[in-house]
């Protein structure tokens, strides 16, 4: 198995490929558009929030972690009243890429630290870069097809050169979505973590772009296209190793950029719609709109008493009254489940519902 190296090693001029240069001109296309379209909604919280729900399922779903929407959507209004473990360490996904986007966007960097932090936040320990041997990967058959670096001071010198290519832009004369597929490989290579690698890859992944400014918010996920294409995606990492097929998992990544952001517009345009609906039929037919309800509906697929309360400044049972008048209405759906009483937003819900690549 050949050792890892610096990515600056790498020549520029084998990613001039013609293939690689039209996929990387219609993948920039979308992801422009994709910025352009999530900048229009002026709760950026909104997205983050309900983008970063579907996001933490799928990646979390590539590491076996399975949990349905209705079991998340209901941990995500009410952690403290269930207690399903897949739930919850979903959850904890959004959470590491929320604190990953903070120290990006205060820092304008990538750093080692982090990542550290970001994996921190997903395993919820601080055990830091791998001290013992990692998991090698086997094929069907149980044969190992790759082991990782071993040895600790191996990983951190690898983990520094990552840094370094991750934060200065001219180590490698290529665009950044070829630099993103260049780090998410190197990456999941090095493997530095004890658990947690996947995911955390992914996360470095959107940090990435919006580092470079490519996004203003994390709202590209890539852990959709991966579920669809699992097995393509291990196989281009393996034969990147075994036979130096950079292009093939260049192009492979390209291609998942352009069609997550293409599906992600969609669902950024179908949030932006039905968000404008409930604002206009709410304030037409009730006395107690105000902005700060319909960003509350869609800040959560549920909400609750508790959350109208808070955010209104109203009493429990104004809330409660508002509320019922929107299930009255047909704007929500008032659930009981145990002794609490949860609304779903209807149109939110059916949008993050729909079957991947659907289009409303």
């Amino acid at each position: 198995m050949p050792d890892l190296f610096p990515l600056e090693q790498l020549q520029a001029t084998r990613f001039d490929h013609p293939a690689i240069l039209k996929k990387l001109a219609t993948s920039s296309r979308r992801l422009a558009e994709l910025k352009g379209v999530a900048a229009s909604i002026p709760n950026q919280g909104i997205l983050i929030n309900t983008l970063g729900l579907q996001e933490a399922k799928d990646s979390s779903a590539i590491e076996n972690i399975v949990t349905t929407h209705d079991e998340l959507f209901r941990d995500d209004v009410d952690p403290d009243a269930f207690t399903n473990p897949a739930a919850k360490e979903v959850l904890r996904y959004r959470q590491a890429l929320r604190v990953g986007f903070e120290q990006v966007r205060s820092s304008g960097l990538l750093t080692i630290n982090h990542i550290i932090t970001i994996q921190g936040e997903l395993e919820r320990n601080h055990a830091g870069f791998r001290k013992l041997p990692g998991t090698a990967l086997k094929d069907g058959a149980g044969r190992t097809v790759y082991t990782p670096p071993q040895d600790p001071a191996t990983i951190v010198a690898l983990m520094r050169d990552l840094e370094r290519f991750i934060n200065e832009p001219d180590l490698l004369d290529v665009d950044p979505l070829i630099k993103m597929a260049l780090i998410h490989h190197q990456f999941e290579s090095i493997h530095p973590f004890y658990d947690g690698n996947g995911r955390t890859g992914r996360i470095v992944n959107v940090l990435y772009l919006v580092k470079e400014g490519l996004l203003d918010i994390p709202v590209l996920y890539l852990s959709q296209h991966i579920v669809q294409t699992k097995a393509d995606y291990y196989r281009l990492l393996q034969t990147v190793r075994t036979e130096d097929t950079w292009e093939a998992w260049v192009l492979y990544m390209l291609d998942a950029v352009e069609k997550t952001a293409l599906a992600a517009i969609h669902t950024v345009q179908a949030i932006k719609a039905a968000l404008q609906d409930y604002k206009h039929r709410i304030r037409a037919g009730h006395k107690f709109y105000s902005q700060d309800l319909i960003n509350n509906l869609f800040m959560h697929p549920y909400t609750k008493i508790d959350f109208i309360e808070r955010d209104l400044q109203v009493s429990r049972m104004t809330a409660t009254k508002y509320l019922d008048a929107l299930v009255e209405a047909g704007f929500l759906r008032k659930q009981k489940i145990g002794r609490s009483n949860y609304y779903m937003n209807l149109a939110l819900n059916q949008i993050l519902l729909r079957p991947p690549g659907e289009v409303p």
